[in-house]
């Protein structure tokens, strides 16, 4: 399979700064050989944007998206698979815009909801409303300036491994409309009632897109950042996740995120990424 991986070296709107050396590290250890080793073609484009001379988070977050939706629009074209690594887990809606479909379903690995809004934060942190970004919860007059975006049917995401949430979050994912499988369910691989749930959150969808923030991951697997919360799954469970919610739904594109190399001191992080990288692309070939 042709796999053009696209790096997006970008942690809150600045380049190369923290969560932004992610996608340089996973390619120093190696990354790209383990996928060729696997028998897939490999290509590397990094996503680059010009700052503007009035500097904001979220106005270089959504340009660093529109550049994202460009060129796995391109990818996609050339009919080859998009595989994103990446600072910030944001840089879904460009990749989800990019994708062309609002009947994509999305499966969503991570620590922390990611799930607050402008409204709901105590901390600012843009990255804590990429999923409330994906759904259209917020910030919506400018997520509509990247071309194919439009907010995803609560129905269409499945979140997996999700334990380290706000007051609010939790709230909301209690009357949400999304699949929510918890750590406990999923370790050991999802059990019969939880693959059902997974291919049922996507049962509506045309396309599937695998986002996982590697803090997914518990720490005892690899170290992957400072935010990173404990009783998390293995690689094995990621993939065994992404099997189930893909039986019916074809894998149309993963992004890794959030690695942080000032956390990574053992390159265990890194490895794990290219182990779930080699996972979840021989999926699109069954």
């Amino acid at each position: 399979m042709n796999v053009h991986v696209i790096t997006v070296p970008y942690d809150s709107g600045k380049r190369e700064w923290r969560l932004g050396g992610g996608p340089q590290h996973l390619l120093t250890h190696g990354l790209v050989d383990v996928v060729r080793g696997a028998g897939h073609d490999v290509e590397v484009h990094e996503v680059r944007v010009e700052e503007p001379e009035v500097p904001s988070d979220i106005g270089m977050a959504v340009a660093v998206s529109r550049a994202v939706a460009e060129r796995v629009r391109w990818v996609c074209a050339s009919s080859a698979f998009p595989l994103v690594l990446a600072g910030n887990c944001s840089t879904a809606a460009g990749t989800l815009a990019g994708l062309g479909s609002n009947e994509t379903g999305v499966l969503w690995f991570d620590s922390h909801g990611d799930l607050n809004t402008p409204e709901t934060t105590t901390s600012g942190f843009l990255d804590g409303m990429a999923l409330s970004m994906v759904l259209g919860r917020c910030w919506v007059s400018l997520l509509e300036s990247i071309p194919g975006w439009a907010p995803v049917s609560e129905a269409r995401v499945a979140t997996v491994a999700l334990r380290d949430l706000d007051a609010p979050e939790e709230m909301f994912l209690r009357q949400s409309g999304m699949t929510v499988v918890d750590p406990q369910a999923t370790r050991g691989g999802p059990s019969p009632q939880v693959r059902a749930s997974l291919e049922g959150a996507t049962a509506g969808a045309i396309q599937l897109y695998a986002h996982v923030d590697l803090d997914v991951l518990d720490p005892a697997v690899a170290r992957v950042n400072e935010y990173q919360a404990p009783n998390g799954i293995t690689v094995d469970d990621v993939v065994a996740s992404v099997r189930a919610s893909a039986a019916r739904c074809p894998l149309a594109a993963v992004a890794l995120t959030a690695c942080d190399p000032a956390v990574d001191h053992d390159g265990r992080a890194a490895r794990a990424a290219a182990h779930i990288a080699v996972g979840v692309l021989a999926l699109v070939l069954q």
